[in-house]
């Protein structure tokens, strides 16, 4: 019987100290909101190429926080997919972006993106099949006006034999609301 006493006492005290806790937590003053969602923007690319028996399809929304009129940094997904007669491809992934004005018009960008690729190729011998990873760091400079920004880019990590990129640069038009 002393034992369970000293328990129920235990577990009254740890109620009263969490339910006072929570009080604490949660009397803050309704008048400071948080600005966070404030500085959040959204947006992205999306992409479509038409040539003679080929498509290419891509969308890659993105989100980011404005810390300052200056520095904004945020994440991405990034999803394309190409045909071309008998070959074709997907490539899915992440992608992390910082973005800089040292000017209003101006903006210069890093973008980090890891694509997961997925090929296949028919040939008279069946189909080959091949999955990597395709890493790219672009560096970019771009026009802006208030939720639009045109420019070219050129990924450092380009390499001729892995990258799904035709060149190391590559134009952009980024589109952040």
């Amino acid at each position: 019987m002393n034992k369970i006493v000293p328990s129920r006492l235990k577990n009254l005290f740890l109620g009263i100290f969490f339910f006072f806790g929570c009080l604490l937590c949660f009397a803050q003053n309704p008048t400071q909101k948080s600005d966070f969602w404030n500085k959040v923007r959204f947006g992205g690319g999306i992409g479509l190429g038409f040539s003679n028996g080929g498509f290419n399809g891509t969308i890659s929304p993105s989100a980011i926080y404005q810390f300052n009129d200056y520095v904004a940094a945020g994440i991405g997904a990034n999803v394309n997919f190409y045909k071309f007669n008998e070959q074709k491809f997907w490539a899915y992934g992440p992608s992390a972006i910082v973005l800089a004005n040292p000017i209003p018009q101006i903006q210069i960008s890093g973008e980090f993106e890891q694509l997961r690729v997925n090929s296949s190729f028919r040939t008279i011998n069946g189909t080959l099949e091949n999955d990597f990873w395709s890493p790219a760091l672009f560096l970019g400079i771009g026009y802006t006006t208030q939720f639009a920004t045109v420019g070219i880019r050129y990924n450092v990590l380009y390499d001729s034999t892995e990258s799904i990129y035709l060149n190391a640069w590559t134009p952009f038009v980024r589109v952040f609301f």
